[in-house]
């Protein structure tokens, strides 16, 4: 009866590691080099990435110094004399020193009485939406003061309300002449409401809240005044104590 010779494991091995050393290098050959260019194509870009995070960062040093060296200019002149410069920063700059170089263009037409191009700098940022979103809402503000005498009621509406709902930072600001653009348009009521807002909330400034609630009071809207009443509680308890 014959036997069956026994399986050698051992040669079985050898020749399963010989043919995947056998394909492994058919997949080298044919998509090694691949993988090279691959590999340097990345490190590639990734060099030039942080070369130019490192020429956004001169370049923000370079701005930084020219700004304030043309702010140290305008407090020494009385705004006048770096018209170059701010020129400079609106063309050249990133969107914060740009915006910021608008608004002081803005700023010394304004110095001059020139409210038609004081408007249109300021309208500059608000439309701009590179720029960061409060400095356009303040810009929106500047310019519709700016030029409030030479637009609609509803102009002025459109543009503003939306920046005087409750808990807006802008509500004071913005409030105000949406509220005076309610007037001109024979809407009392809804003035005095407004101004009402605007004396009630806890951020505005003092001189601005006892307008409003003189405002609001004159056109039949009682508001309270909330820095008042905090002035006020102190000594109401302490009456009640006594």
């Amino acid at each position: 009866m014959a036997v069956s010779p026994p399986t050698n494991e051992a040669f079985l091995r050898e020749v399963d590691e010989e043919l995947r050393r056998d394909q492994a290098l058919t997949l080298w050959r044919r998509y090694g080099r691949l993988g090279i260019a691959l590999v340097l194509v990345a490190l590639a870009g990734f060099a030039a990435f942080l070369g130019w995070q490192e020429w956004r960062r001169s370049q923000a040093e370079a701005q930084a110094l020219e700004f304030n060296a043309v702010y140290d200019k305008l407090r020494v002149a009385s705004g006048t004399g770096a018209e170059q410069e701010l020129a400079e920063l609106v063309k050249n700059g990133t969107p914060g020193y740009r915006a910021n170089a608008l608004l002081i263009q803005a700023g010394v037409a304004l110095q001059k009485n020139d409210f038609a191009k004081a408007a249109q700098l300021f309208g500059q940022v608000a439309t701009d939406p590179a720029i960061p979103e409060p400095l356009r809402k303040l810009a929106l503000i500047r310019q519709t003061s700016a030029e409030y005498d030479r637009v609609s009621p509803e102009v002025v509406i459109a543009r503003l309300k939306p920046l005087t709902a409750k808990g807006s930072p802008w509500i004071g600001s913005a409030g105000e002449l949406v509220a005076a653009a309610y007037l001109r348009l024979g809407r009392q009521r809804e003035a005095g409401r407004l101004f009402a807002a605007i004396a009630e909330d806890k951020n505005t400034p003092a001189s601005l809240r006892q307008r409003t609630v003189q405002m609001a009071g004159a056109l039949g809207v009682d508001a309270i005044d909330q820095s008042a009443a905090r002035d006020a509680a102190p000594e109401g308890n302490q009456g009640k104590a006594q």
